[in-house]
């Protein structure tokens, strides 16, 4: 269990580790502050906000873990990242008025340099690659 553990916190592991921490810590902090502040300006886009923050910390203590069942999970987290940043994107694109104020995910993270995108694809890569590490 231990080496299952090591493959997914090693290498471009540890990177992707700090880049969740770095969401984890962004996505809460701007739901929060959004949600405390001003929900009635936008409810859907904080309360989406405030979602994309709690799958970015199933994410990153589940890639810490690195258990077979916390592997599992993250995955999980990473595919439904993916979901909601392809549909909250696309949506922001073709309805913007439904957004009258950004998201984590709008434009596919434009407002985060398209990361929350490519970050669970990373994520779901770094995941099976690092399973294979083991044999």
């Amino acid at each position: 269990m231990a080496d299952l553990r090591e493959a997914t916190r090693s290498g471009p592991g540890r990177l992707l580790i700090a880049v969740y921490a770095i969401f984890v810590i962004a996505a809460t902090a701007r739901s929060a502050v959004q949600i405390a502040s001003r929900f009635d300006r936008a409810p859907l886009a904080y309360v989406l906000s405030a979602v994309a923050a709690v799958i970015y910390i199933v994410a990153l203590v589940c890639l810490v873990k690195g258990t077979e069942t916390s592997r599992r999970i993250a995955t999980i987290s990473c595919v439904v990242e993916l979901i909601g940043v392809v549909v909250v994107g696309t949506v922001s694109l073709f309805a913007p008025h439904l957004f009258p104020d950004a998201t984590v995910w709008s434009f596919y993270g434009r407002g985060y340099g398209f990361v929350p995108v490519i970050l669970p694809i990373l994520g779901l890569w770094w995941i099976k690659v690092s399973a294979t590490r083991l044999g």
